[in-house]
């Protein structure tokens, strides 16, 4: 049976080029970087050099601006946390978007228990934030606003250089979460106006278990953790050298084959979301038709629960999502997917479908060819499907009330 990946924005197998660097990092050049001997001083030169290509990768001014963590979540907390308890005396303030990945919304509902006001802006129907909606929350207590840059879940790339004219303009420390978006679209730190930027290693063909934060000359900011004087005193803890060589070079491979790699993925992007929409009625595609990731598919089907459909692609080789990879196992709708305004109903039949660089031609055409008889089996199992009648909508082919709920927000869900 043919075997397909299709969830690349869970995580990506790592690049067999990047493993043959970490390799002689677990095994020949083993030393603890902050030692002063030679094992240690090799192991630091490495770490030195991840650090370069990093700071290269998204156009930071120094490598002084790097600091490597465990993982993209660890990098949020960093940022959110470190920036929130540095400026407390100037305010309490923080804003951020429901279409935030849990590591950056759990953060700052942990905020708000410390006595932090947060507040959090409702999305459109494609799942985007504008500029003017974070001018108009801004107040005389707002220290930071931190928005992502693509989202995980329906792939929609957010307007970050016009919220950061916003930030900037008021003097508010503005940070993205780019974990999504590192390598597969342009992120230039100067270009996009970020003070704090976070991306994660396994996302980009390297391994798990590594992330960075990026943080400009200059941003007042505190550590959030307490130890050693690893990682400039940002980020105690010996460093996973492997990990971070790892991650030096995975990040260096991405942006050499960006552009190629994005050209390709679209096509292929593009021509499922055509032929899915004209051949399986009641689909609704999420996120924006345009500004989305490159490999980036995600639907929802009516009368199908998602996990029915994740399993029987499985048992036809094909390993595809439903929703976030982080949340998958709760019976909670994705808390995105109900922001843009989809009934919860209607949210439990995501599929999220993400390529990347070892996806091929025929794994569109077997997918497309797979696909549809799966629908069609489980909408004749499902009781919902009874009674239903297609939308004339032009947009999309839901056909009761659903459709006509997108841009609502539901406050309950925060």
């Amino acid at each position: 049976m043919r075997k397909v990946y299709f969830d690349h924005s869970a995580t990506t197998p790592v690049d067999p080029a990047v493993v043959e660097e970490m390799l002689k990092y677990l095994t020949e050049h083993y030393g603890n970087p902050s030692s002063i001997h030679a094992f240690g001083r090799e192991a630091r030169k490495a770490v030195e050099k991840a650090r370069q290509q990093v700071a290269t990768a998204i156009g930071a001014s120094s490598v002084g601006e790097i600091c490597f963590t465990g993982s993209g979540t660890e990098a949020d907390n960093m940022a959110i946390r470190g920036v929130a308890y540095a400026n407390r005396q100037k305010g309490n303030h923080i804003i951020t978007s429901a279409a935030e990945h849990s590591a950056v919304l759990n953060c700052c509902k942990q905020l708000e228990r410390e006595g932090f006001a947060v507040t959090v802006l409702p999305l459109d129907e494609y799942g985007r934030v504008t500029a003017q909606q974070v001018a108009d929350a801004i107040t005389d207590k707002t220290i930071l606003i931190t928005i992502m840059h693509a989202n995980n879940e329906i792939g929609t790339i957010m307007p970050i250089r016009e919220i950061s004219e916003v930030a900037r303009a008021n003097k508010i420390i503005f940070h993205t979460d780019a974990v999504q978006s590192v390598g597969k679209i342009p992120v230039n730190v100067d270009e996009l106006g970020v003070d704090l930027l976070t991306l994660s290693g396994h996302k980009i063909y390297g391994p798990k278990g590594v992330g960075a934060m990026y943080i400009r000359k200059g941003t007042f900011w505190q550590p959030i953790l307490y130890g050693g004087g690893q990682e400039r005193r940002r980020r105690p803890g010996t460093e996973n050298v492997a990990a971070i060589v790892g991650l030096g070079k995975a990040i260096e491979l991405a942006v050499q084959n960006m552009h190629a790699e994005a050209e390709r993925l679209s096509k292929y992007r593009d021509r499922i979301i055509k032929e899915v929409l004209e051949k399986i009625p009641n689909t609704i595609l999420t996120g924006h038709p345009e500004q989305r990731l490159p490999g980036h598919v995600s639907f929802c089907f009516r009368f199908i629960e998602g996990e029915s459909m994740l399993l029987m692609l499985d048992m036809k080789g094909i390993a595809i999502s439903s929703g976030s990879a982080c949340t998958s196992g709760s019976l909670e709708p994705s808390h995105v997917l109900t922001a843009i305004g989809l009934s919860k109903e209607v949210a439990h039949g995501s599929l999220r479908l993400t390529m990347g660089k070892i996806n091929t031609e025929e794994d569109v055409e077997y997918f497309l060819e797979v696909l549809p008889p799966i629908i069609e089996r489980l909408r004749a199992m499902s009781p919902l499907s009874e009674g239903c009648n297609p939308c004339a909508c032009s947009t999309c082919t839901v056909h009761d009330e659903d459709h006509h709920h997108h841009g609502e927000f539901d406050e309950d869900e925060y």
